[in-house]
């Protein structure tokens, strides 16, 4: 059996913890590529918004460079990979007890998104 052809859109260096982009992710993995753009867009997750531009975008990368329709497209594979994390200390921290000093972590995500043209079968 023949590979799918897919189309990629990356978004890297994204400010938010994964865990909390996964939840978002999860919930449009599997979906028609226009069902998936109308679910991220009335989400109520903050990390629904930059989810929703990557897969504007590879949609975008799918009918501008191989000519191919969204009601054809399906999201078959999607994942947040966690980024670099950025440790703020000396000064950004937090005090913790028996006199001890947390520094602050900032995460960030990157979303990977690939598209593939859904089987299309006639009954004639």
């Amino acid at each position: 059996m023949a590979e799918r052809f897919e189309v990629k859109a990356v978004a890297r260096y994204i400010p938010m913890t994964p865990r909390k982009v996964r939840l978002v992710v999860d919930a449009v993995r599997g979906k028609d590529a226009r069902e998936a753009l109308d679910t991220l867009r009335f989400m109520p997750h903050a990390a629904a918004e930059p989810v929703y531009k990557v897969l504007r975008s590879a949609v975008a990368n799918a009918e501008e460079n191989y000519g191919l329709e969204i009601d054809e497209l399906f999201v078959s594979r999607i994942h947040a990979d966690e980024g670099p994390r950025h440790r703020l200390a000396p000064y950004g921290g937090r005090f913790a007890g028996r006199g001890r000093f947390r520094r602050i972590i900032k995460r960030s995500t990157h979303v990977t998104v690939y598209l593939a043209e859904r089987d299309v079968v006639d009954y004639e």
